[in-house]
């Protein structure tokens, strides 16, 4: 039932990650890699967001604040 929630933390913690080594480098490519973030997170925090756990809601807000910031940085 949580296979699909699992599996888009993972990912969103990974693609976060990335993010943040990147923009740390100051690396032009950076803002196409927060836009990616931006959409993982989403998908992340959408997900996270249909499960009724506190764990899983605070998640699901965490994710979504993040694509938020990573549209800002994207744009």
């Amino acid at each position: 039932m949580m296979a699909e929630c699992i599996r888009l933390d993972m990912e969103c913690a990974a693609i976060c990650y990335a993010a943040e080594q990147l923009m740390s480098l100051g690396i032009d490519s950076a803002k196409q890699l927060c836009k990616l973030c931006a959409e993982i997170c989403k998908d992340c925090g959408t997900e996270c967001g249909k499960h009724h756990t506190e764990h899983c809601q605070k998640c699901a807000e965490a994710c979504l604040h993040c694509a938020r910031e990573c549209l800002k940085i994207a744009a």
